[in-house]
């Protein structure tokens, strides 16, 4: 019999047919969804045979709900993830003039999923715009409920903002052009620690070499450079015995892990250049947003990008598509599911099924290896067999042990 995902003492309890929501999502969503979840069910058949399966069941987000009820994000979607803990979403659309900046920073900020994880890898024959990319193998934690995505912001002209730039002459003597629209960028102690944490236990339980701090903390000195601070405490107090920072190594951690920090432009420079001395990443929230983006492009493009949004205290886990609905290609099976394809492996690395995750990556790299492709890839590549959304699925499928 199905039943709820439970958070323990010791982490997550899952049972042998976990119930899992899911949001099929706008656009492509349907086509990709409806491929993906095919992938999915036969990984599991193919790990765990008839022992184990997924109880999908489906909550409305974005323009279907919105259509029916009125609401982008029903109350009801946020209490089944909250109470199901974990689920899986394809792309929402953003609602144009008016409602949520975006159901995606939502959703995150209402469940305070503070982490955002972003594992960037090449898989054989993706095609990929740089010479090496399979020197790129790097996790991305970035801060997910902070930073300038906190959309604490006041518009050009407004009452509101009128007043804050007297506030902030009169009291700090700073004065912007007095047109100017102004926003807060909160970082905060309790935010960029336990999002460190985050990153430092990920690598530790992962054997994984380093992590970097990424941050313009040269300029933002007491919101970036603080981040970067405040993950050299986390170090010290809560890691000493199994990680050491560069700056008490000398960049020499023994059998330790190495914590290390980098300018964010700097970072970006060498991402390209020198890109396999990058392991574990974690950033502030913009920052990542570029990152995660850049790197994706050096290993095929946000259409195979996994993404998902972690609260490791509460046990909540929502996993994404990173890219948008791209409504001129809805219904036609088309686009490329992997996004959502590699979002459920990172699910189900999350859940602790990792045979059902490592089958998933296996045959979606021998399938872009064999040459059998969607579009965006086919056009890339020489001697492609360019197949439909549905197709690509019945590919994988086909290769299942």
């Amino acid at each position: 019999m199905a039943s709820v995902i439970t958070m323990g003492p010791d982490g997550l309890q899952v049972p042998d047919k976990p119930i899992i929501p899911f949001i099929e999502g706008d656009g492509i969503g349907p086509d990709i969804w409806a491929a993906s979840v095919r992938v999915f069910d036969a990984a599991v058949e193919s790990a765990y045979g008839s022992d184990r399966a997924v109880a999908w069941t489906q909550v409305p987000a974005g323009q279907a709900a919105f259509d029916e009820t009125g609401e982008w994000l029903p109350e009801e979607t946020v209490e089944s993830f909250r109470q199901h803990l974990v689920g899986i979403k394809g792309p929402l659309t953003t609602p144009v003039g008016g409602g949520m900046r975006s159901l995606n920073v939502a959703i995150r900020q209402i469940l305070d999923l503070y982490t955002c994880i972003r594992p960037v890898r090449w898989f054989q024959g993706v095609p990929s715009p740089v010479k090496h990319p399979e020197l790129v193998d790097m996790v991305i934690f970035r801060e997910n409920t902070e930073d300038v995505y906190a959309g604490l912001e006041l518009e050009s002209g407004t009452p509101e903002a009128v007043a804050l730039l007297d506030f902030i002459k009169s009291e700090y003597g700073w004065e912007p052009r007095p047109d100017a629209g102004l926003g807060l960028k909160p970082i905060s102690t309790t935010g960029s620690k336990r999002l460190i944490r985050a990153a430092i236990e990920y690598a530790l339980a992962n054997d994984r070499d380093s992590v970097t701090l990424v941050h313009k903390g040269n300029i933002m000195k007491f919101t970036e450079g603080a981040f970067r601070n405040w993950g050299y405490e986390v170090v010290k107090d809560e890691f000493s015995d199994r990680a050491v920072s560069w700056e008490d190594s000398g960049g020499v951690p023994g059998d330790k892990l190495l914590v290390k920090d980098v300018i964010a432009d700097a970072f970006l420079q060498q991402i390209l250049t020198r890109p396999a001395e990058y392991d574990v990443i974690a950033t502030t929230n913009l920052n990542g947003d570029y990152m995660s983006d850049a790197l994706a492009a050096q290993v095929g493009g946000i259409g195979i990008a996994p993404g998902g949004n972690i609260n490791y205290q509460t046990g909540v886990a929502i996993f994404e598509a990173t890219h948008g609905t791209a409504p001129k290609y809805a219904g036609q099976d088309k686009v490329n599911p992997g996004s959502v394809i590699l979002s459920g492996a990172l699910m189900f690395d999350y859940m602790g099924w990792v045979e059902v995750a490592d089958e998933i990556r296996r045959v979606l790299e021998a399938t872009v290896g064999d040459k059998i492709v969607t579009y965006d890839f086919a056009r890339l590549m020489e001697g492609a067999t360019e197949v439909k959304t549905s197709q690509f699925a019945d590919a994988m499928i086909e290769r299942m042990s």
